[in-house]
């Protein structure tokens, strides 16, 4: 007997049972233990880039004048992570968090600090969705980014501080991390627009009678994909939302406008998500319509066939009765002109289907 393949699924949240609050668990699939840091620290006239590779030198850009951003990629470097933790006295929950990569997008106030938690969504190699966690830290002179991985939506960012582009080496610190969360939602389009080009040539195919016999698997996957992108924006709006209703100190009044910014893009964003939901379901039920004419062709046409066919077996039938005397068996030509009522019959038969349209 043929066993039924298992599929293995990952249980994130089994880690964390039976740990203390503030326990530093990686729940993410990264396996090589490997940090990278690199930081800008600039002001409206100049900007020191550096990747850093001894801990203690993320500490040295917390006390300073100019504004500094430290983008550490590997969450799964627990011990390194703790150590950042404690030079810029972050709270074990908050540390908790940041390697926890099944967190809720969320943000948390902090006397000193605020701790931001959001999903950085892009496409691999195969067009399948990546969702990656990303966290921040705003102080007051600083950001600190924490990824999972290498690679990120923040290369237009490094461009505008490598080049003083735009308004971003006058401001604090508080713009910077509009900039990077602006780089993250502005993304968001992208992604969207892509299930958008997506649904709508499936929903041509189905129209045109292209579709493949397998789009029923390309609809669930297409739902999938827009739940899981579902999960990861709308908290979102909550954040920016606390932000721009709030009056913690790090936040500046005249960057409130541009935190609203984001806020009406995430709100579009929103919108565009619950109209493809719409039209996954549609075309969901479009196809299972489909299906059902398609069926409903089939039984027409065998219907159609039975219905000719049962006067040409009736005849058939009633003079292959074994009756002895049956007078038109001993007439000459009665095989021929038998078969000629059969042959008017069916010809008949389908001139009447025809102006009824049914053919």
């Amino acid at each position: 007997m043929k066993k039924k393949k298992v599929k293995t699924r990952t249980h994130n949240y089994k880690k964390h049972i039976g740990k203390a609050p503030g326990t530093l668990v990686y729940t993410g699939k990264k396996t090589e233990k490997q940090l990278k840091i690199e930081s800008f620290d600039y002001t409206k006239d100049t900007i020191t880039e550096n990747v850093l590779t001894n801990i203690a030198d993320v500490k040295a850009h917390k006390e300073t004048d100019s504004v500094t951003w430290i983008n550490i990629d590997g969450l799964n470097a627990i011990t390194e992570i703790e150590n950042i933790g404690k030079q810029y006295d972050l709270h074990p929950l908050v540390l908790e968090d940041i390697v926890n990569t099944a967190q809720r997008p969320k943000i948390d106030e902090y006397d000193d600090y605020l701790f931001v938690v959001l999903k950085m969504l892009y496409y691999d190699t195969n067009e399948n969705i990546v969702i990656e966690q990303v966290s921040f830290i705003l102080g007051k002179n600083y950001v600190l980014s924490f990824q999972e991985s290498e690679g990120d939506v923040f290369d237009n960012v490094r461009e505008r501080l490598r080049h003083g582009n735009g308004r971003i080496r006058g401001l604090k610190s508080d713009y910077l991390l509009y900039a990077l969360i602006d780089a993250v939602v502005d993304n968001y389009f992208s992604i969207i627009e892509t299930l958008g080009n997506k649904i709508e040539d499936l929903e041509t195919d189905l129209f045109e009678g292209n579709a493949k016999e397998d789009i029923s698997i390309e609809v669930q996957q297409l739902k999938r994909e827009i739940l899981k992108v579902r999960r990861a924006i709308f908290p979102l709006r909550e954040i920016i939302n606390r932000v721009e209703k709030g009056e913690h100190a790090l936040i500046l009044q005249r960057t409130i406008n541009y935190y609203r910014d984001i806020y009406d893009h995430l709100i579009q964003v929103s919108e565009n998500i619950d109209i493809y939901r719409e039209m996954i379901w549609s075309l969901m039920d479009m196809y299972m319509t489909t299906i059902s004419n398609r069926m409903n062709e089939v039984m027409k046409v065998l219907t159609i066939i039975s219905t000719i066919f049962i006067p040409l077996t009736f005849l058939a039938g009633l003079y292959g009765m074994n009756f002895e005397y049956i007078p038109e068996l001993q007439y000459r030509y009665g095989y021929f002109v038998l078969l000629g009522v059969m042959f008017l019959m069916f010809l008949g038969l389908l001139y009447y289907f025809k102006r009824k349209k049914w053919l």
